[in-house]
C-alpha cells in the first residue's frame, strides 16, 4: 500500500490547526487530526526538556510525501521539527478510495 500516516508535534495549538488546515487545502492530506495538549519529554542540547505540545496526525500518499514534509518545514516553528511516516498496512476499503478521492488532484 502506498498509504502513510505523517505525525509532528508542535508546542501551539493555532500552528498545529494552521499545518493542518494548510495540507488539506493544498490536497497534500485527506485529513489531519490535532490532539492534545500532550505532554512531551526529550532530549535537547543535553538538556532533558518537557513542553506541552499538539500532535498532528497526517493521512497522505507516500509519493507526496517530500512536498507535505516541505510545507510542514516551513510552517513550523522547531529548529528540529519531528516528522515521521509511518506506513499503512491495510485499510477499510471505503476510506482509503475517500482519501485518493482527496489527494488526487495533488499528484499532477
Amino acid at each position: 500500500m502506498e498509504y502513510i500516516q505523517v505525525i509532528t508535534t508542535i508546542d501551539d495549538r493555532e500552528a498545529a490547526e494552521n499545518i493542518a488546515y494548510t495540507l488539506v487545502s493544498k490536497r497534500l492530506a485527506a485529513c489531519v487530526q490535532v490532539m492534545g495538549p500532550i505532554s512531551s519529554t526529550y532530549l535537547w542540547q543535553d538538556k532533558v526538556e518537557r513542553t506541552e505540545e499538539w500532535l498532528c496526525i497526517i493521512k497522505t500518499k507516500r509519493p507526496l510525501y517530500k512536498k507535505l514534509e516541505t510545507t510542514i518545514k516551513q510552517l513550523h516553528t522547531y529548529e528540529v521539527p519531528e516528522i515521521l511516516a509511518i506506513p499503512v498496512a491495510d485499510g477499510y476499503e471505503g476510506y482509503i478510495s475517500w482519501m485518493e478521492g482527496c489527494l488526487k488532484l495533488s499528484q499532477g
